[in-house]
């Protein structure tokens, strides 16, 4: 009884491209991301054009937010800038939540601290963006008229709201400063890279600018001045977008070793 025997010949499994073309893709994913973080930065200190605009408000004494307020010259020019710095960094904060970038290194995507520090970025992004949804009606720093009567509840809703979105969005910037910050000390491919060795510094100023501000904001409320809120605030804001520039660069540098 003769049998016949096939030969089979088991099929190469196809192994995914992870040569040059996929490194080029990973390295546009990164730089692209990058840029809208750098974008969103840019875009969200835009409230230093104060310094060439007569918006009547000074900026010892004042609200960043009260620039963009219903009753403002410039209200509408600093609102919109203000959606789009928010709707820029949120894209770039999901983008490498849910993309396959690696933008402060591969080794660096482990883990949740990555993962959560992002989600911080994504948050803050989102609650700038809301915030600008969101406009006070009038600057009480600077008109008594508008202090009375959001002391005495005549105000829109949107001034609490406000308020509400403004914590959540420092908060957010606060858990990705923090969390991204350790994560490329901890797991930066490149000695140098940029958030590894100046994101401490300016995790250090944020703070120091928060509480601050928070003290002001107190003072304030109290009746007691205002304790230099409008510097402390404008310093709070500038630390953000330094280290939102540093973090884009740092996704850059990266990009480059892949």
């Amino acid at each position: 009884m003769s049998s016949s025997t096939t030969a089979a010949t088991p099929m190469a499994k196809q192994q995914p491209r992870s040569g040059p073309l996929a490194r080029t893709s990973r390295s546009t994913a990164t730089r692209v991301l990058a840029g809208l973080l750098l974008a969103g930065a840019l875009a969200y200190s835009t409230w230093s054009l104060e310094a060439f605009l007569p918006t009547g408000l000074s900026p010892r004494t004042t609200y960043v937010s009260e620039l963009a307020a219903e009753d403002q010259p410039y209200g509408t020019f600093f609102r919109t800038l203000d959606l789009i710095a928010g709707l820029l960094v949120l894209a770039g904060a999901l983008g490498a939540l849910l993309g396959r970038t690696a933008p402060l290194g591969r080794a660096a995507r482990r883990g949740w601290l990555p993962a959560v520090g992002w989600a911080g970025i994504a948050l803050f992004g989102a609650a700038t963006a809301a915030d600008s949804r969101l406009p006070l009606s009038c600057a009480a720093t600077a008109d008594p008229g508008c202090l009375a009567r959001e002391r005495a509840g005549a105000v829109p809703w949107t001034h609490s709201a406000h308020a509400v979105s403004s914590s959540v969005a420092v908060t957010g910037a606060l858990i990705g400063m923090v969390l991204l910050t350790f994560v490329a000390r901890r797991h930066a491919t490149a000695p140098r890279l940029a958030l590894a060795r100046t994101g401490p510094v300016l995790v250090v100023l944020e703070l120091l600018a928060t509480g601050w501000t928070l003290a002001s904001v107190a003072a304030f409320d109290a009746g007691r001045g205002t304790w230099g809120l409008g510097i402390a605030q404008r310093l709070q804001l500038l630390f953000i977008a330094v280290w939102l520039v540093v973090l884009a660069w740092s996704a850059v540098s990266e990009a480059r070793r892949e």
